[in-house]
Protein backbone atom coordinates (compact mmCIF):
# COMPACT_ATOMS: atom_id res chain seq x y z
CA UNK A 1 0.00 0.00 0.00
CA UNK A 2 1.61 3.13 -0.99
CA UNK A 3 0.87 5.85 1.78
CA UNK A 4 0.64 9.64 1.24
CA UNK A 5 2.13 11.36 4.14
CA UNK A 6 0.55 14.54 5.42
CA UNK A 7 3.00 17.77 6.03
CA UNK A 8 2.99 20.73 6.24
CA UNK A 9 4.05 23.59 2.93
CA UNK A 10 3.06 25.17 0.09
CA UNK A 11 1.62 22.61 -1.64
CA UNK A 12 0.26 20.51 1.30
CA UNK A 13 -0.98 23.31 3.83
CA UNK A 14 -2.39 22.54 7.27
CA UNK A 15 -6.40 21.99 7.85
CA UNK A 16 -7.60 25.07 10.03
CA UNK A 17 -7.78 24.77 13.20
CA UNK A 18 -10.69 27.36 14.72
CA UNK A 19 -13.25 27.23 11.01
CA UNK A 20 -17.20 28.41 11.00
CA UNK A 21 -19.35 25.69 9.65
CA UNK A 22 -21.06 26.98 6.41
CA UNK A 23 -23.40 24.61 6.16
CA UNK A 24 -23.49 24.09 2.86
CA UNK A 25 -21.54 22.87 0.26
CA UNK A 26 -18.35 24.92 -1.58
CA UNK A 27 -19.03 27.33 -4.45
CA UNK A 28 -16.01 25.48 -6.33
CA UNK A 29 -14.84 26.50 -10.11
CA UNK A 30 -15.37 23.94 -11.60
CA UNK A 31 -18.49 22.13 -9.70
CA UNK A 32 -16.72 18.37 -9.04
CA UNK A 33 -19.41 17.81 -5.79
CA UNK A 34 -20.76 14.41 -6.25
CA UNK A 35 -19.50 13.63 -9.36
CA UNK A 36 -18.39 10.60 -10.39
CA UNK A 37 -15.54 10.51 -12.49
CA UNK A 38 -13.42 7.80 -14.84
CA UNK A 39 -10.55 5.69 -12.27
CA UNK A 40 -8.14 7.24 -15.00
CA UNK A 41 -8.88 10.87 -15.23
CA UNK A 42 -6.37 13.91 -14.99
CA UNK A 43 -6.99 16.02 -11.49
CA UNK A 44 -9.59 17.77 -10.88
CA UNK A 45 -8.21 20.76 -10.03
CA UNK A 46 -10.20 23.77 -8.64
CA UNK A 47 -10.97 27.01 -6.90
CA UNK A 48 -13.08 29.28 -5.04
CA UNK A 49 -14.05 32.87 -6.59
CA UNK A 50 -11.58 34.96 -6.02
CA UNK A 51 -13.28 38.04 -5.33
CA UNK A 52 -14.94 36.36 -2.06
CA UNK A 53 -12.14 34.24 -0.91
CA UNK A 54 -8.68 34.71 -0.14
CA UNK A 55 -7.50 31.26 0.51
CA UNK A 56 -8.62 27.91 0.29
CA UNK A 57 -7.44 24.20 1.66
CA UNK A 58 -9.09 21.22 0.72
CA UNK A 59 -8.08 17.88 2.15
CA UNK A 60 -9.06 14.45 -0.13
CA UNK A 61 -9.55 10.98 1.89
CA UNK A 62 -9.72 7.35 0.56
CA UNK A 63 -11.49 5.00 1.74
CA UNK A 64 -8.23 3.29 3.00
CA UNK A 65 -7.43 6.19 5.18
CA UNK A 66 -4.70 7.90 2.66
CA UNK A 67 -5.03 11.46 3.02
CA UNK A 68 -3.78 14.73 1.90
CA UNK A 69 -4.43 18.27 1.98
CA UNK A 70 -3.76 20.89 -1.19
CA UNK A 71 -4.27 24.81 -1.68
CA UNK A 72 -2.36 27.82 -2.76
CA UNK A 73 -4.17 30.61 -2.87
CA UNK A 74 -7.82 29.96 -3.27
CA UNK A 75 -6.88 27.18 -6.20
CA UNK A 76 -6.34 23.41 -5.19
CA UNK A 77 -4.24 21.63 -8.02
CA UNK A 78 -3.05 18.32 -7.16
CA UNK A 79 0.01 16.48 -8.32
CA UNK A 80 -0.61 14.30 -11.08
CA UNK A 81 1.11 11.36 -9.21
CA UNK A 82 -0.47 12.00 -5.91
CA UNK A 83 -3.99 12.29 -7.63
CA UNK A 84 -3.57 8.99 -9.48
CA UNK A 85 -2.17 7.52 -6.01
CA UNK A 86 -5.99 8.59 -5.00
CA UNK A 87 -7.46 7.48 -7.61
CA UNK A 88 -6.30 3.86 -7.55
CA UNK A 89 -6.83 3.73 -3.61
CA UNK A 90 -10.68 4.50 -4.39
CA UNK A 91 -11.58 3.05 -7.21
CA UNK A 92 -15.09 1.47 -7.10
CA UNK A 93 -15.47 3.52 -4.20
CA UNK A 94 -15.19 7.88 -3.56
CA UNK A 95 -12.92 9.80 -2.23
CA UNK A 96 -13.79 12.40 0.35
CA UNK A 97 -13.38 16.03 -0.19
CA UNK A 98 -13.28 18.60 2.75
CA UNK A 99 -12.94 22.11 1.64
CA UNK A 100 -11.95 25.71 3.64
CA UNK A 101 -11.92 29.26 2.35
CA UNK A 102 -11.07 32.10 4.12
CA UNK A 103 -12.32 35.34 3.89
CA UNK A 104 -11.86 38.61 5.41
CA UNK A 105 -13.53 37.34 8.24
CA UNK A 106 -11.91 34.31 9.19
CA UNK A 107 -11.96 30.61 7.73
CA UNK A 108 -15.30 28.71 6.89
CA UNK A 109 -15.65 25.01 6.69
CA UNK A 110 -17.73 23.28 4.05
CA UNK A 111 -19.84 20.59 3.87
CA UNK A 112 -17.89 17.56 2.39
CA UNK A 113 -18.85 16.02 -0.82
CA UNK A 114 -18.05 13.10 -2.73
CA UNK A 115 -15.82 12.78 -5.66
CA UNK A 116 -17.05 8.77 -6.73
CA UNK A 117 -14.11 6.75 -8.89
CA UNK A 118 -16.11 4.94 -11.67
CA UNK A 119 -14.01 0.72 -12.37
CA UNK A 120 -14.29 1.97 -16.19
CA UNK A 121 -11.45 4.18 -17.58
CA UNK A 122 -12.13 6.71 -20.21
CA UNK A 123 -10.33 6.63 -23.61
CA UNK A 124 -7.08 8.70 -22.84
CA UNK A 125 -7.40 10.74 -25.53
CA UNK A 126 -9.93 13.23 -27.21
CA UNK A 127 -9.78 15.97 -29.96
CA UNK A 128 -11.72 19.16 -30.55
CA UNK A 129 -11.88 22.51 -32.48
CA UNK A 130 -11.05 25.25 -31.03
CA UNK A 131 -12.46 28.57 -32.37
CA UNK A 132 -13.69 31.79 -32.01
CA UNK A 133 -17.35 31.88 -31.07
CA UNK A 134 -18.81 34.06 -33.89
CA UNK A 135 -17.29 31.32 -36.08
CA UNK A 136 -15.87 34.52 -38.55
CA UNK A 137 -12.34 34.12 -38.40
CA UNK A 138 -11.96 30.77 -39.11
CA UNK A 139 -8.16 31.49 -40.42
CA UNK A 140 -7.29 31.38 -36.50
CA UNK A 141 -9.01 27.51 -35.94
CA UNK A 142 -7.64 24.91 -34.89
CA UNK A 143 -7.87 21.03 -34.26
CA UNK A 144 -5.87 20.01 -30.75
CA UNK A 145 -5.95 16.38 -29.13
CA UNK A 146 -5.91 16.35 -25.16
CA UNK A 147 -4.40 13.51 -23.09
CA UNK A 148 -7.48 12.81 -20.38
CA UNK A 149 -5.28 10.93 -17.82
CA UNK A 150 -2.65 14.39 -17.72
CA UNK A 151 -2.70 18.23 -17.68
CA UNK A 152 -1.35 18.51 -21.12
CA UNK A 153 -2.68 19.92 -24.50
CA UNK A 154 -0.89 18.04 -27.73
CA UNK A 155 -1.25 19.12 -31.40
CA UNK A 156 -3.86 17.28 -34.72
CA UNK A 157 -11.26 14.39 -36.79
CA UNK A 158 -13.15 11.79 -37.58
CA UNK A 159 -12.19 8.16 -36.95
CA UNK A 160 -12.55 4.72 -37.53
CA UNK A 161 -13.03 2.83 -34.45
CA UNK A 162 -11.56 5.54 -31.94
CA UNK A 163 -7.94 5.03 -33.71
CA UNK A 164 -5.88 7.37 -35.75
CA UNK A 165 -4.33 5.40 -37.71
CA UNK A 166 -7.61 5.64 -40.08
CA UNK A 167 -8.59 9.01 -40.05
CA UNK A 168 -9.58 12.50 -41.49
CA UNK A 169 -9.97 16.14 -41.34
CA UNK A 170 -10.86 19.11 -43.36
CA UNK A 171 -8.91 22.43 -44.54
CA UNK A 172 -10.65 25.01 -45.84
CA UNK A 173 -10.37 28.25 -48.04
CA UNK A 174 -6.10 28.04 -49.58
CA UNK A 175 -5.03 24.86 -50.61
CA UNK A 176 -8.07 23.51 -49.16
CA UNK A 177 -9.74 19.60 -49.10
CA UNK A 178 -10.21 16.45 -47.19
CA UNK A 179 -6.77 15.16 -45.50
CA UNK A 180 -7.09 11.60 -45.07
CA UNK A 181 -5.23 8.84 -42.81
CA UNK A 182 -5.00 5.82 -44.79
CA UNK A 183 -3.00 2.94 -42.77
CA UNK A 184 -0.75 5.99 -41.77
CA UNK A 185 -0.53 7.25 -45.15
CA UNK A 186 -1.58 10.97 -45.64
CA UNK A 187 -3.13 12.47 -49.20
CA UNK A 188 -5.84 15.01 -49.76
CA UNK A 189 -8.95 14.38 -51.56
CA UNK A 190 -10.90 17.08 -53.42
CA UNK A 191 -14.40 15.46 -52.68
CA UNK A 192 -16.14 17.61 -54.57
CA UNK A 193 -17.36 16.00 -57.77
CA UNK A 194 -19.40 16.81 -60.87
CA UNK A 195 -22.53 15.12 -59.47
CA UNK A 196 -21.93 16.53 -55.38
CA UNK A 197 -23.21 19.92 -54.81
CA UNK A 198 -20.03 20.57 -52.70
CA UNK A 199 -17.00 18.70 -51.35
CA UNK A 200 -18.04 16.14 -48.53
CA UNK A 201 -18.33 17.62 -44.96
CA UNK A 202 -19.79 15.87 -41.45
CA UNK A 203 -17.93 12.28 -42.10
CA UNK A 204 -18.52 9.00 -40.55
CA UNK A 205 -16.01 6.15 -41.05
CA UNK A 206 -17.31 2.67 -41.59
CA UNK A 207 -16.56 1.05 -38.51
CA UNK A 208 -14.38 -2.05 -41.01
CA UNK A 209 -14.27 -0.87 -44.33
CA UNK A 210 -12.47 2.02 -46.24
CA UNK A 211 -15.31 4.10 -46.34
CA UNK A 212 -16.26 7.12 -45.06
CA UNK A 213 -20.13 8.19 -45.22
CA UNK A 214 -20.44 12.95 -45.23
CA UNK A 215 -23.01 15.27 -46.38
CA UNK A 216 -22.55 17.64 -48.69
CA UNK A 217 -24.17 21.05 -47.84
CA UNK A 218 -24.83 24.86 -49.30
CA UNK A 219 -24.49 26.47 -45.71
CA UNK A 220 -25.20 29.68 -44.71
CA UNK A 221 -25.37 31.92 -41.47
CA UNK A 222 -27.11 34.94 -40.27
CA UNK A 223 -26.04 36.75 -37.14
CA UNK A 224 -28.95 38.15 -35.00
CA UNK A 225 -29.17 41.19 -33.31
CA UNK A 226 -31.66 40.83 -30.56
CA UNK A 227 -32.68 37.15 -30.70
CA UNK A 228 -30.45 35.37 -27.41
CA UNK A 229 -29.06 32.27 -30.13
CA UNK A 230 -26.95 35.14 -31.56
CA UNK A 231 -25.76 32.92 -34.51
CA UNK A 232 -27.99 30.68 -37.25
CA UNK A 233 -26.42 28.13 -39.36
CA UNK A 234 -28.68 26.63 -41.89
CA UNK A 235 -28.19 24.87 -45.21
CA UNK A 236 -30.17 25.25 -48.86
CA UNK A 237 -29.14 22.12 -49.58
CA UNK A 238 -27.47 18.58 -48.40
CA UNK A 239 -27.13 15.34 -49.75
CA UNK A 240 -25.26 12.09 -48.46
CA UNK A 241 -22.50 10.24 -50.56
CA UNK A 242 -20.54 7.63 -49.90
CA UNK A 243 -16.48 7.76 -50.88
CA UNK A 244 -14.31 4.54 -51.34
CA UNK A 245 -10.84 5.36 -50.14
CA UNK A 246 -9.49 1.99 -51.81
CA UNK A 247 -10.63 3.41 -55.47
CA UNK A 248 -11.70 7.62 -54.83
CA UNK A 249 -15.08 7.30 -56.02
CA UNK A 250 -18.11 8.89 -54.69
CA UNK A 251 -21.01 7.64 -54.74
CA UNK A 252 -24.88 9.03 -53.70
CA UNK A 253 -26.29 7.82 -50.93
CA UNK A 254 -29.51 9.89 -51.13
CA UNK A 255 -30.04 13.64 -52.79
CA UNK A 256 -33.63 14.40 -52.39
CA UNK A 257 -34.19 17.46 -54.17
CA UNK A 258 -36.71 18.81 -52.00
CA UNK A 259 -35.58 17.86 -48.55
CA UNK A 260 -32.17 18.37 -46.49
CA UNK A 261 -30.16 15.38 -45.25
CA UNK A 262 -27.17 15.14 -43.12
CA UNK A 263 -25.02 14.27 -40.29
CA UNK A 264 -24.53 10.44 -41.38
CA UNK A 265 -23.36 7.86 -38.44
CA UNK A 266 -22.82 4.36 -38.74
CA UNK A 267 -24.13 1.72 -36.48
CA UNK A 268 -21.16 0.05 -34.67
CA UNK A 269 -21.70 -3.46 -36.81
CA UNK A 270 -21.69 -1.26 -39.68
CA UNK A 271 -25.24 -2.37 -41.26
CA UNK A 272 -27.13 0.70 -40.91
CA UNK A 273 -26.58 4.15 -41.59
CA UNK A 274 -28.32 6.93 -39.40
CA UNK A 275 -28.82 10.39 -40.32
CA UNK A 276 -31.39 13.33 -40.37
CA UNK A 277 -33.28 14.55 -42.91
CA UNK A 278 -35.77 17.66 -43.15
CA UNK A 279 -39.48 17.25 -43.11
CA UNK A 280 -41.27 19.23 -46.15
CA UNK A 281 -42.43 22.90 -45.21
CA UNK A 282 -46.33 23.86 -44.82
CA UNK A 283 -47.20 24.36 -48.39
CA UNK A 284 -48.24 28.33 -48.01
CA UNK A 285 -43.73 28.13 -47.06
CA UNK A 286 -42.48 26.29 -50.04
CA UNK A 287 -40.54 28.36 -52.39
CA UNK A 288 -39.70 31.35 -49.55
CA UNK A 289 -36.50 32.29 -48.92
CA UNK A 290 -34.68 30.12 -46.17
CA UNK A 291 -33.58 32.78 -44.21
CA UNK A 292 -37.11 33.96 -43.72
CA UNK A 293 -38.39 30.12 -42.68
CA UNK A 294 -35.17 28.26 -40.76
CA UNK A 295 -37.14 28.42 -38.23
CA UNK A 296 -39.46 26.40 -39.85
CA UNK A 297 -37.22 23.53 -40.65
CA UNK A 298 -37.01 20.69 -38.27
CA UNK A 299 -35.49 17.25 -39.09
CA UNK A 300 -36.26 13.37 -37.90
CA UNK A 301 -33.86 10.50 -37.80
CA UNK A 302 -33.91 8.15 -40.28
CA UNK A 303 -31.52 4.82 -40.80
CA UNK A 304 -30.42 2.78 -44.14
CA UNK A 305 -29.74 -0.70 -44.17
CA UNK A 306 -26.11 -1.12 -45.71
CA UNK A 307 -24.78 -4.22 -47.59
CA UNK A 308 -21.36 -4.34 -47.51
CA UNK A 309 -20.79 -7.08 -50.14
CA UNK A 310 -22.41 -4.68 -52.75
CA UNK A 311 -21.85 -1.26 -50.58
CA UNK A 312 -25.53 -1.01 -51.50
CA UNK A 313 -28.24 0.78 -49.13
CA UNK A 314 -31.65 -0.08 -49.01
CA UNK A 315 -34.66 1.88 -47.97
CA UNK A 316 -34.95 4.32 -45.57
CA UNK A 317 -36.48 3.80 -41.93
CA UNK A 318 -37.96 6.33 -39.77
CA UNK A 319 -36.22 5.81 -36.54
CA UNK A 320 -37.13 9.14 -34.37
CA UNK A 321 -40.12 11.40 -35.55
CA UNK A 322 -39.26 14.70 -33.56
CA UNK A 323 -41.28 16.75 -35.72
CA UNK A 324 -44.32 15.66 -34.82
CA UNK A 325 -43.44 17.13 -31.10
CA UNK A 326 -42.32 20.05 -32.44
CA UNK A 327 -38.60 19.16 -32.37
CA UNK A 328 -36.18 18.62 -34.76
CA UNK A 329 -32.91 16.00 -34.57
CA UNK A 330 -29.19 16.48 -34.85
CA UNK A 331 -25.91 14.85 -34.18
CA UNK A 332 -27.09 11.24 -33.79
CA UNK A 333 -24.36 8.51 -32.41
CA UNK A 334 -24.72 5.29 -31.19
CA UNK A 335 -23.29 3.25 -28.46
CA UNK A 336 -20.70 1.09 -29.01
CA UNK A 337 -22.68 -2.10 -27.79
CA UNK A 338 -25.74 -0.78 -30.09
CA UNK A 339 -28.59 -0.45 -27.12
CA UNK A 340 -28.72 3.46 -26.92
CA UNK A 341 -29.39 6.61 -29.40
CA UNK A 342 -27.63 10.32 -28.36
CA UNK A 343 -28.73 12.91 -30.28
CA UNK A 344 -29.11 16.61 -29.76
CA UNK A 345 -32.33 18.21 -29.71
CA UNK A 346 -34.02 21.53 -30.28
CA UNK A 347 -37.07 22.99 -31.88
CA UNK A 348 -35.80 23.87 -35.31
CA UNK A 349 -32.68 23.27 -37.13
CA UNK A 350 -29.75 21.11 -37.42
CA UNK A 351 -27.00 23.47 -35.83
CA UNK A 352 -27.83 23.79 -32.07
CA UNK A 353 -24.91 25.13 -30.62
CA UNK A 354 -26.06 28.22 -30.23
CA UNK A 355 -29.84 27.42 -29.88
CA UNK A 356 -30.22 27.78 -25.73
CA UNK A 357 -33.29 25.31 -25.77
CA UNK A 358 -30.91 22.49 -26.67
CA UNK A 359 -30.02 19.28 -24.97
CA UNK A 360 -29.15 15.96 -25.28
CA UNK A 361 -31.27 13.04 -25.38
CA UNK A 362 -30.83 9.40 -25.12
CA UNK A 363 -33.45 6.96 -26.56
CA UNK A 364 -32.86 2.71 -26.35
CA UNK A 365 -32.66 0.86 -29.60
CA UNK A 366 -34.62 -2.53 -28.82
CA UNK A 367 -37.57 -1.80 -29.28
CA UNK A 368 -39.03 -4.86 -28.56
CA UNK A 369 -37.43 -5.30 -25.03
CA UNK A 370 -38.44 -1.19 -24.33
CA UNK A 371 -41.96 -0.80 -25.29
CA UNK A 372 -45.21 -0.02 -23.58
CA UNK A 373 -48.62 -2.10 -23.33
CA UNK A 374 -49.51 1.08 -26.05
CA UNK A 375 -47.48 0.17 -28.51
CA UNK A 376 -45.73 3.12 -28.30
CA UNK A 377 -41.68 3.19 -28.27
CA UNK A 378 -39.66 3.91 -24.60
CA UNK A 379 -39.61 7.31 -23.21
CA UNK A 380 -36.00 8.74 -23.45
CA UNK A 381 -33.77 8.48 -20.75
CA UNK A 382 -33.09 10.69 -17.87
CA UNK A 383 -30.23 12.79 -18.76
CA UNK A 384 -30.84 16.03 -16.41
CA UNK A 385 -27.80 15.34 -14.75
CA UNK A 386 -25.95 16.23 -17.78
CA UNK A 387 -28.34 18.97 -19.67
CA UNK A 388 -28.21 21.83 -18.19
CA UNK A 389 -31.41 24.18 -18.26
CA UNK A 390 -31.42 27.40 -20.87
CA UNK A 391 -27.75 26.98 -22.42
CA UNK A 392 -26.89 24.73 -25.68
CA UNK A 393 -25.61 21.25 -25.51
CA UNK A 394 -24.52 19.50 -28.67
CA UNK A 395 -22.02 17.28 -30.10
CA UNK A 396 -22.50 14.19 -27.96
CA UNK A 397 -20.51 11.11 -28.37
CA UNK A 398 -19.62 8.49 -26.80
CA UNK A 399 -16.52 6.69 -25.36
CA UNK A 400 -15.32 3.68 -26.59
CA UNK A 401 -16.66 1.23 -23.53
CA UNK A 402 -20.00 3.45 -23.77
CA UNK A 403 -19.51 4.17 -20.05
CA UNK A 404 -18.88 8.07 -20.52
CA UNK A 405 -20.80 10.86 -22.43
CA UNK A 406 -19.32 13.95 -23.85
CA UNK A 407 -20.60 17.02 -25.08
CA UNK A 408 -20.26 20.50 -25.90
CA UNK A 409 -22.04 23.12 -23.83
CA UNK A 410 -22.34 26.79 -23.35
CA UNK A 411 -23.53 26.46 -19.95
CA UNK A 412 -20.65 28.42 -18.20
CA UNK A 413 -21.07 32.15 -19.53
CA UNK A 414 -23.29 31.38 -22.50
CA UNK A 415 -20.90 32.62 -24.92
CA UNK A 416 -17.66 29.88 -25.15
CA UNK A 417 -18.65 25.72 -25.55
CA UNK A 418 -16.84 24.02 -23.39
CA UNK A 419 -16.19 19.94 -22.85
CA UNK A 420 -18.49 18.05 -20.16
CA UNK A 421 -18.18 14.29 -19.33
CA UNK A 422 -20.68 12.13 -17.34
CA UNK A 423 -20.81 8.83 -16.26
CA UNK A 424 -23.33 6.65 -18.03
CA UNK A 425 -24.17 2.80 -16.95
CA UNK A 426 -27.35 0.40 -18.07
CA UNK A 427 -29.19 3.68 -19.21
CA UNK A 428 -28.59 5.86 -16.14
CA UNK A 429 -26.01 9.04 -16.37
CA UNK A 430 -24.16 10.62 -14.18
CA UNK A 431 -23.47 14.44 -13.41
CA UNK A 432 -21.77 16.14 -15.79
CA UNK A 433 -18.58 17.43 -14.77
CA UNK A 434 -16.17 20.34 -17.03
CA UNK A 435 -13.16 18.92 -18.70
CA UNK A 436 -9.85 19.35 -16.16
CA UNK A 437 -7.34 21.82 -16.62
CA UNK A 438 -4.06 21.78 -15.18
CA UNK A 439 -5.02 25.40 -13.71
CA UNK A 440 -8.90 26.10 -13.52
CA UNK A 441 -8.73 29.25 -13.95
CA UNK A 442 -7.75 28.09 -17.69
CA UNK A 443 -11.62 27.40 -18.12
CA UNK A 444 -12.06 31.27 -17.73
CA UNK A 445 -9.05 32.71 -19.79
CA UNK A 446 -9.52 30.48 -23.01
CA UNK A 447 -11.60 32.90 -25.48
CA UNK A 448 -12.05 29.95 -27.73
CA UNK A 449 -14.89 27.54 -27.76
CA UNK A 450 -14.42 23.48 -27.97
CA UNK A 451 -16.11 22.29 -30.88
CA UNK A 452 -17.06 19.01 -31.81
CA UNK A 453 -15.25 16.82 -29.34
CA UNK A 454 -14.05 13.40 -30.00
CA UNK A 455 -12.92 10.54 -27.86
CA UNK A 456 -10.11 8.74 -29.47
CA UNK A 457 -7.79 5.67 -27.82
CA UNK A 458 -4.46 6.65 -28.54
CA UNK A 459 -3.27 10.05 -29.95
CA UNK A 460 -2.22 10.99 -33.69
CA UNK A 461 1.70 10.10 -34.26
CA UNK A 462 1.55 11.74 -37.71
CA UNK A 463 3.12 15.35 -37.06
CA UNK A 464 1.99 18.52 -38.44
CA UNK A 465 4.80 18.74 -40.63
CA UNK A 466 3.86 15.29 -41.90
CA UNK A 467 -0.07 17.31 -42.13
CA UNK A 468 1.08 20.41 -43.89
CA UNK A 469 3.49 18.40 -47.05
CA UNK A 470 0.27 17.47 -48.49
CA UNK A 471 -0.95 21.18 -48.71
CA UNK A 472 2.26 22.51 -50.76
Amino acid sequence: MVALLFVSCAGHPEVPADAKTAQCLPDIFPDYCNVTVPCNIAPLNFMLPADQYEACVARLTTPDGQQQTYGSGVKVQIPEDEWHVLLDAAKGKSIKVEVWGRKESGWLSFNPFEIRVAEEPIDEYLSYRLIEPSYIVYDYMEIAQRNLTKGQCINCHSYQNYKTDNMLFHARVTRGGTVIVNDGKVTKVDLKRDNTISAGVYPAWHPTAKLIAFSTNLTHQVFHTVDPNKVEVFDTASDLILYDVATDSVSIISNDPDLLEVFPTWSPDGRYLYYCKSVPLPDELRGEDISATFQKVQYNLYRRPFDLASHGFGEEELVVDAASADKSVTLPRISPDGRYLLFAEGRYGCFHIWHHDADIVCLPLDRQADTDPSGKTSQPLDLTPLNCEGFAESYPTWSSNGHWIMCASRRVDGNFSRVYIAYFNNGKVGKAFLLPQEDPEQNTFRLKSYNRPEFMVEPVGISVDEFSRVFF
